[in-house]
């Protein structure tokens, strides 16, 4: 019986407590990081897709196109 009440004590100060801290707070962590990611994976594409690769294309065909000079 003395574990009964026990546990029953435990779930009624489990229901009281206030602290909700960890759940909400990891969430919107986990969020603002997904975001900012995607935020710095799209800028990164942009840039290697409109400035580096068509340079580096360049570069590597100049560099190996032996017959044009």
């Amino acid at each position: 019986m003395r574990d009964m009440e026990w546990l029953l004590w435990r779930a009624e100060q489990a229901l009281r407590s206030q602290s909700g801290e960890g759940f909400v707070d990891t969430a919107i962590k986990i969020l603002l990081a997904v975001v900012i990611g995607a935020l710095l994976l799209g800028g990164l594409y942009t840039l290697f897709d409109d400035t580096v690769l068509p340079t580096l294309i360049r570069r590597v065909t100049e560099m190996f196109d032996y017959g044009a000079s």
